[in-house]
């Protein structure tokens, strides 16, 4: 028999490390495709390189009738967090 009165708590999830990346990501595709919608995005990782990072994302856009997805790079200095690059690729799928 359960005990009705057990209060039910709910864990909030940790902000993922890459989080503000992505909002950076979402952002920055948008100013590049201000016709379409971001509909869904993915962390993919991030990248160490020798004094660099850089935090990968898959971002799924719809523009009309069309969708396609964007590979969002975004190369920074994790030691500042100062942005170096950020890189797109369109991609059919």
């Amino acid at each position: 028999m359960a005990n009705v009165n057990m209060p039910v708590v709910h864990a909030q999830k940790p902000i993922p490390p890459y989080a503000k990346w992505g909002r950076l990501a979402v952002q920055k595709t948008k100013e590049k495709y201000p016709k379409a919608n971001v509909i869904d995005y993915l962390h993919i990782g991030r990248e160490k390189k020798k004094n660099t990072d850089v935090e990968k994302f898959k971002l799924w856009l719809k523009e009309g009738q069309k969708e396609y997805g964007v590979f969002v790079f975004i190369e920074f200095n994790p030691k500042t967090d100062r942005v170096k690059n950020i890189t797109f690729i369109k991609t059919s799928r």
